[in-house]
């Protein structure tokens, strides 16, 4: 297990900052094993001897003992932001009340995740890719179904969208979403079935497909169609995507969020790799919320509300921002334009109505992605 994560370590000590370098690894990562009943998870945590140790001015301060905990199950690419934000969080925590507070991570395919909560992984909030995966947790009466009124922006602290990463000098001149089926081509993206993320890039494909084509849906569907055979494997989630692409050298150009590949060419090359935005993409919203049923269960439902509305304060906007997320606090926003040069963003409403229409036609089983899947060409 990497030591990036906040993790359960041996006699669980808990490091709720980075120990190095982002983790390519690709794989899931969980706080502890806490899959199963939230009363098993409650004996757990009280039989646990917390620790954490997080960073408060130019010095290391070794907090032994926790007031409360939390678990936060994530997405893939939030992991190095987190970091950063639950030390914020529990420095502001113990400021504000008193109270030392350790935040928890787990990490994986958006899908895949909520999958776990409803099975029984004890999240008291969820940050994940999209609606969709919180409303299936509304659909096992874990929150309520009203979950995205109750914070700003439809629960929506930062926005994203899908880019290109590609090879440093771009060998294959790749500009926009048309050249991705050009012959030789091969194009790195998870899987829709489990990944968030996946399920942003095929819409912001189809999206780009629908106004090329003009509506005409047999153009659209075979464009897609080539585009998938252009994809050698799908991966689990977009981490591991990543990995794939930047570590395993597999693949011409890697659909990504964009605070993905801002990372990817940060921290793992920037004379290996460069970011290509095409002409027309898509408004990325990965929401978050409070899980109902845990938190009034652990009895954490005041530290795990704050905890999501320290995400809208304009120090949780600038961690976003500086993680490569972008801000919807116009102020911050404003400070870090440079770095999310404008583009053009159909939305989801614009082109596939919610959530629930969306998932319905393309990625329920035998939806189109199914569909696509099935008779795609040979690559």
């Amino acid at each position: 297990m990497s030591a990036l994560h906040d993790s359960h370590l041996g006699g669980g000590v808990v490091f709720p900052f980075p120990l190095r370098g982002p983790d390519f690894s690709g794989g899931r990562t969980a706080a502890t094993p806490v899959h199963g009943a939230v009363g098993r998870y409650l004996l757990i945590s009280g039989l646990l001897l917390l620790f954490s140790l997080c960073l408060a001015g130019g010095g290391i301060v070794v907090a032994a003992h926790a007031d409360s905990e939390i678990l936060n199950v994530s997405y893939d690419p939030t992991r190095e932001l987190y970091q950063e934000f639950n030390v914020a969080f529990s420095r502001h925590w113990l400021e504000q009340t008193g109270e030392r507070v350790v935040v928890r991570q787990s990490h994986g395919g958006s899908a895949s995740q909520a999958r776990a909560v409803i099975d029984g992984l004890a999240a008291d909030v969820v940050t994940l890719a999209l609606a969709y995966d919180i409303d299936a947790l509304a659909a096992h009466q874990l929150l309520p179904r009203n979950w995205q009124a109750r914070l700003p922006h439809e629960s929506t602290p930062c926005t994203s969208t899908i880019v290109f990463l590609v090879r440093k000098g771009n060998p294959k001149g790749i500009k926009d979403w048309g050249d991705l089926i050009r012959p030789g081509v091969q194009v790195i993206t998870p899987n829709p079935k489990t990944s968030g993320g996946a399920r942003w890039n095929y819409l912001a494909a189809w999206s780009w497909a629908e106004t090329q084509f003009g509506g005409d849906p047999g153009k659209v569907r075979g464009y897609m169609e080539q585009l998938m055979a252009r994809v050698p494997v799908l991966d689990s989630g977009a981490r591991a995507a990543t990995t794939t692409f930047a570590k395993r050298g597999l693949g011409d150009l890697l659909l990504a969020w964009e605070n993905e590949a801002i990372l990817a060419v940060e921290k793992l090359g920037p004379h290996d790799l460069e970011i290509v935005r095409p002409t027309r993409s898509i408004l990325a919203q990965p929401p978050v919320a409070v899980v109902d049923r845990v938190v009034d269960a652990r009895g954490t439902r005041k530290v795990a509300e704050a905890y999501l509305r320290y995400l809208y304060t304009p120090e949780g906007q600038e961690i976003l921002a500086r993680h490569h997320f972008r801000p919807t606090d116009p102020t911050v926003a404003t400070r870090h334009a440079q770095k999310f040069p404008p583009l053009l963003m159909t939305t989801l409403q614009e082109r596939f109505g919610d959530w629930q229409q969306a998932q319905a036609r393309h990625f329920a089983d035998g939806g189109l992605f199914d569909q696509i899947q099935k008779s795609k060409p040979a690559p």
